[in-house]
């Protein structure tokens, strides 16, 4: 098991307006990760989306919290892609950022 990797995305939206962007773009913003995604599951419980997938054949899990001023995302890798964490990471924050700021 892997360390997961955490990345905060401040925004300025609000918890409404967030959470729309995410559940609009998270499938585009999933597909843009090194490798891409496939068998992509998602469950929202409140504020949080609870996700799991298959990614170079490997599964992922992972939590998204809708914050009032941030989104945070935490992912669990397998140790297969534990490899390119720091891609995986850069891509969350730089695509991230792009669906949340304030058009």
């Amino acid at each position: 098991m892997t360390k997961p990797i955490v990345v905060t995305i401040p925004h300025a939206l609000g918890r409404a307006e967030a959470r729309r962007r995410i559940e609009t773009g998270f499938e585009d913003l999933a597909a843009k990760l090194p490798g891409g995604l496939a068998q992509l599951n998602k469950a929202w419980k409140d504020e949080r989306l609870n996700f799991s997938a298959q990614a170079m054949g490997q599964g992922i899990s992972g939590v998204l919290d809708i914050l009032d001023d941030a989104v945070r995302i935490e992912l669990v890798l397998p140790a297969f892609l534990a490899m390119i964490a720091g891609k995986i990471q850069g891509r969350l924050q730089k695509e991230g950022t792009l669906l949340l700021e304030k058009k």
